[in-house]
């Protein structure tokens, strides 16, 4: 792109997603950069139009009525320059249309090379489909079988360590050949594969796959065991993504020339803003988007050996790391029978303030995966959907938890229910220390009261200590992903000023109680000179008044076995900020207990729902 970000005023940006296609117009206003309006319409990749650009102009033209600027040509392309009061000075996109990017990866060993394979992948932007490991327990026919089923848009192989042995590695390339894979997208085309495993191999594996595949070489994922070089192998997978993936989807060539930067993945560009945001800030992130199907979740936390770490700008060792998992399956439409079924009913049921009948409750759940699209018309039944959405959080949470580790360099054995375990004790996701936790999709976003979005963060990922709560408002974190990479102040203006929709400060402290004992005794100095003291019990909720932008100074004096980041009984005294939600005061404890006895359960979750005034009192008694 030509223009310098200073020279860019009007900003017209659009995500082609699996069902709809969303535009967002950014102008830079009084200094400052602003949404100024969004429009949608129906994503047309598939039959009968066979032509994403067609749904990109219909969001386009409805951005266009509603900002009263024309930004579409008369021969149906995006206008640029600005021209007076039409036009726009940049266009970039992003999509995951036509079911994303879908790559298998494969690795020698599941827990160190596929699993720093599948990082890369996920990090990029992809669903992984399948991992392929030398010691996944299949047999090589079934393996072979499975890569000839899933035909994914790439494969990315690895393993070794640079200068260790090439067996393995080579006989992962001859699966890799035996299956002879063909590309989900292009009938004619090569499969694109990327090796990025032991440098000494190389050869080998050029020799069996460079006929029958697309290979591509990059530097070793793994060169050493204590090492994780990610950045080479997503670059590429973002470089084929637009070269095969792209290029074969319909109208996708045509929307590659309108658009002024690469076109990414829609989880790659989430993934970017949120590390942008994070480093730029010095702060830790934790980020999820909760859809009808799949639910990801996103991570920055510091990096735990950066500390001992001598040259800041070596990319072998960042100082933060970000991870992004995928879980498949937890949905709340099409895959909210899955939810119920990994969780169990009496999890569901955990959740609901009131005796629910199993049959009615079974009944709720097929209705909505018949008809998914429908939104809840009852009270009830929106109790119900927000219970199974803090199952459907907390399972995709324990698994990016388990996924999100320091790097393994020597194999662990783990039963069962430790793989299960909410805190896996090598795990990067550091709850004390998060700084605040963003919630997107529609059972978030789309809440009727933003209490009710705060409450299932809280339920569902028990932050720990002080952290900010918070909701993506129309989820345009793919665009500024994008945006980010070309001017990254517009980016990050939006995403706080436009983007984030604040709840407000939670303070949540670590801790297990006896009912009614002393978590610790507060103390807020408000904005206007107001001063609230008090004690919080344990299994106590409160919530206090604090607008978006306002921002309180917070002591507050952990008991004895309570910490709020400080240690054990110590005391904390910081600023809080406010939210449209207002201060949290959270004295459930950590890890979160629920009475497994029926009437003591709906007593604790009425108490709870009305301090926080989730739902109206009428409406708990069931």
């Amino acid at each position: 792109m030509s223009k310098k970000p200073e020279d860019i005023k009007v900003i017209l940006a659009t995500d082609c997603g699996s069902t709809t296609t969303k535009a967002i117009l950014i102008m830079l206003q009084d200094g400052e950069y602003r949404l100024v309006v969004r429009g949608e319409a129906p994503t047309t990749v598939e039959a009968p139009f066979e032509d994403v650009t067609m749904g990109v102009l219909n969001a386009v033209t409805e951005v266009s009525e509603l900002a009263g600027r024309k930004l579409v040509n008369e021969d149906e392309t995006i206008m640029r320059p600005t021209s007076g009061t039409n036009g726009t000075d940049i266009y970039i996109s992003t999509s995951s249309a036509g079911g994303g990017l879908q790559m298998m990866v494969a690795g020698v060993v599941r827990s160190m090379t596929a699993k720093s394979a599948e990082n890369a992948a996920l990090g990029a932007g992809a669903i992984v489909m399948d991992v392929i490991a030398s010691n996944d327990k299949r047999l090589a026919h079934e393996q072979i079988e499975r890569i000839r089923q899933l035909r994914p848009d790439m494969i990315l192989l690895s393993g070794g360590i640079d200068g260790g042995t090439v067996t393995h590695v080579v006989e992962l390339a001859e699966l890799i050949s035996a299956a002879d894979p063909k590309p989900r997208l292009g009938i004619g085309f090569h499969l694109p594969v990327i090796y990025a495993g032991n440098i000494d191999a190389r050869v080998n594996v050029g020799e069996i796959l460079a006929e029958k595949v697309d290979l591509r070489i990059v530097d070793n994922i793994r060169p050493v065991l204590e090492e994780e070089n990610l950045k080479p192998a997503r670059e590429m997978i973002h470089n084929l993504f637009m070269e095969h993936v792209m290029a074969q989807a319909p109208g996708y060539k045509k929307l590659m020339s309108w658009a002024d930067a690469p076109i990414m993945p829609t989880p790659g560009a989430v993934g970017l803003i949120m590390k942008r945001v994070a480093d730029e800030e010095g702060i830790q992130v934790l980020g999820v988007d909760i859809g009808g199907a799949t639910t990801d979740v996103f991570s920055v936390f510091k990096n735990p050996s950066y500390d001992n770490h001598k040259d800041e700008n070596e990319i072998d060792n960042p100082k933060t790391i970000f991870n992004r998992t995928v879980s498949a399956n937890l949905g709340m439409s099409y895959s909210i029978s899955n939810v119920f079924k990994e969780t169990g009913i009496a999890n569901v049921l955990r959740w609901v303030p009131f005796k629910m009948d199993e049959v009615v409750l079974r009944n709720q759940v097929k209705n909505k995966m018949i008809r998914p699209t429908t939104i809840p018309q009852a009270m009830e039944t929106l109790i119900f959907e927000q219970a199974l959405a803090r199952e459907a959080l907390r399972l995709a949470f324990i698994q990016h938890q388990n996924f999100a580790t320091t790097l393994q360099g020597v194999q662990k054995k783990r039963t069962i229910s430790e793989t299960f375990e909410q805190a896996d004790s090598d795990t990067l996701v550091n709850l004390m220390g998060l700084d605040i936790l963003i919630g997107s999709g529609g059972v978030l976003s789309h809440a009727p009261k933003r209490n009710q979005a705060a409450m299932m963060l809280l339920d569902a990922f028990q932050p720990q200590g002080v952290t900010m709560l918070a909701v993506d408002s129309i989820f345009m974190m793919p665009q500024l992903g994008v945006l980010s990479t070309i001017h990254p102040k517009a980016a990050t203006e939006v995403f706080h000023k436009d983007c984030l929709i604040y709840l407000g400060d939670s303070i949540s402290p670590k801790g297990i109680g006896k009912p009614g004992q002393t978590v610790g005794r507060y103390k807020i100095e408000m904005p206007t000179g107001q001063v609230i003291e008090g004690e919080l019990a344990f299994g106590e909720m409160k919530k206090f008044p604090l607008g978006i932008g306002e921002k309180a100074k917070l002591t507050f004096d952990c008991s004895r076995g309570f910490d709020c980041g400080e240690g054990s009984g110590k005391k904390i005294e910081r600023e809080i900020f406010g939210g449209v939600v207002g201060v949290i005061l959270d004295g459930r404890g950590r890890p979160l207990i629920i009475p497994e006895a029926e009437a003591e359960r709906v007593e604790a979750l009425t108490k709870w729902l009305l301090a926080l005034e989730v739902y109206p009192e009428t409406a708990l008694k069931g």
